[in-house]
């Protein structure tokens, strides 16, 4: 049973169904959301969509982002280039919320699973062997509904994790911010590279969304009311005037709207049966644009723990406890590098807005720094460095470690893709590390992959792309036992 069909309900809901997973996804709201939103879709979530969702039909439907500029005075701060990044997709994806979610439910629908519109999820109990759901139907009728699990993907007022009775620790902060949807002429940087000033007033985001319409984000300062009232596009573009480049005319509004910034967390994803993914579990500052794409690897990597459980497959609680403290982790380290993004663009202080600027044109200026915030921002460097599911790894290799990821390559497929979330074996061809594809046919691929490093040793990498374990090639006795203990 999964509640919300969001993105990251949508992502769960496909996941397991190409893998024979049987789910009920419903959605409270009579449609999908037709706002822009989220409007990013990074490298990493790319990488895990194209296992299983084909990530060439996001890509169509979307812009590639090259870049992204920081602005002060109008004087250059920093260029940071997303080109050389090491994945076959070295770009921002700028794609609205509301056609991430259709191409997800179209693909969902192909697979034969329909979201259930207007049902509400109200409750739930659940046992030692499954959970009891009751619905509400649109037309007042309920339904007793039991499930082996339950995942909540139900938003930042989750009705999942209000019944589990989780604290949602953290803080709103006490600033008033805008959005705006909208078309703008006169843009003299690339239409394919996001802006940031940062004025002494405050900020001022412009991302690019489609030929001729932007996204502007912009901060107000201290609360002074219960919630920020929507913005006019006056409003909107004397804020573009004042800390904007100058002869930027904005028109033909989509959405405009006030917000303020949450940041909070629960400490654990999962109590027994039920389990939380995405803003459900996790919400925090849009610097940065990690939400929806944490959400949605939330979901992957849920999903295919999930499915070797379902299947009889792994029946270790150890599979499934790993989500959450793998999850929980990657959460901690995105509401903290979010949070400072956002400090660093709003600070008043005049003395301390110069320092800012000064020392972001040096560290910006140093082409290590810019290509370590290209692999943060993209999510290529999230790793699961003590996961309970890192097996051992023999030294002397020259390749990923265990909660590592493994590079992937233009035109290769993907590990975790088809009908089984199946683990592989990167080696050089030897009898022993085929012995094991035999030995252990419901969890590894058919065949065995190009080693990742020197040619004496054999990586087990898990079906979301992390390594598991690493072993000799002469000595794989810890890649068997691994196996053997989930």
């Amino acid at each position: 049973m999964i509640v919300g069909a969001g993105p990251v309900g949508l992502t769960l809901a496909a996941e397991l169904t190409r893998y024979g997973i049987s789910v009920r996804i419903v959605d409270k709201n009579a449609q999908r959301t037709d706002k822009s939103k989220a409007l990013v879709l990074w490298s990493r979530t790319l990488e895990l969509l194209n296992r299983g969702l084909e990530a060439q039909a996001f890509i169509d439907a979307g812009m590639k982002m090259a870049a992204v500029n920081i602005i002060a005075g109008n004087q250059p701060i920093g260029h940071i280039d997303f080109s050389n990044i090491k994945s076959p997709y070295d770009y921002a994806l700028m794609l609205p919320q509301s056609d991430t979610e259709r191409l997800l439910e179209a693909h969902l629908s192909k697979l034969g699973v329909k979201v259930e519109r207007q049902v509400e999820a109200l409750t739930f109990t659940q046992n030692e062997s499954d959970v009891t759901t009751t619905l509400r139907h649109p037309d007042g009728s309920d339904e007793v509904l039991h499930t082996e699990w339950l995942i909540g993907c139900d938003g930042a007022h989750s009705m999942v994790r209000h019944t589990l009775g989780l604290e949602f620790r953290g803080e709103t902060l006490l600033t008033d911010w805008v959005l705006a949807d909208l078309h703008m002429t006169g843009v003299q940087f690339p239409d394919s590279e996001l802006a940031m000033f940062w004025h002494e007033d405050g900020v001022l985001a412009i991302f690019p969304i489609s030929q001729g319409r932007y996204r502007v984000i912009a901060d107000l300062g201290r609360s002074a009311g219960a919630h920020p009232p929507e913005p006019t596009l006056e409003q909107i573009q004397a804020l573009v005037n004042r800390r904007g480049p100058g002869g930027l005319a904005i028109s033909d509004p989509i959405w405009l709207s006030g917000f303020r910034i949450n940041e909070r967390k629960v400490d654990d994803y999962r109590s027994k049966r039920v389990f939380l993914a995405g803003d459900a579990a996790h919400v925090h500052s849009p610097a940065g644009g990690q939400g929806m794409n944490t959400g949605m690897q939330d979901a992957f990597n849920l999903a295919w723990k999930l499915a070797l459980r379902c299947r009889g497959t792994c029946q270790t609680e150890v599979l499934l406890d790993s989500y959450s403290m793998e999850r929980s982790a990657v959460g901690d380290q995105v509401l903290a590098a979010a949070g400072r993004l956002t400090k660093l663009a709003v600070m008043k202080n005049h003395a301390a807005q110069k320092i800012r600027n000064l020392l972001g044109r040096f560290l910006l200026g140093l082409a290590p720094v810019r290509r370590y915030m290209a692999n943060q921002f993209s999510e290529l460097t999230i790793a699961y460095a003590h996961s309970p599911l890192n097996g051992s790894a023999a030294r002397g290799h020259a390749g990923p470690l265990p909660g590592e990821r493994v590079p992937v390559m233009q035109g290769v497929m993907p590990v975790g893709a088809g009908d089984m979330p199946r683990f592989a074996l990167f080696a050089a061809y030897g009898d022993d590390a085929i012995a094991l594809l035999e030995s252990y046919r419901d969890l590894l691929e058919r065949t065995l992959r190009p080693a990742l490093g020197n040619a004496g040793y054999v990586w087990l990498v898990r079906p979301d792309g992390y390594v598991a374990c690493v072993a000799k090639s002469d000595k794989l006795k810890p890649i068997e036992d691994y196996l053997n203990s989930i």
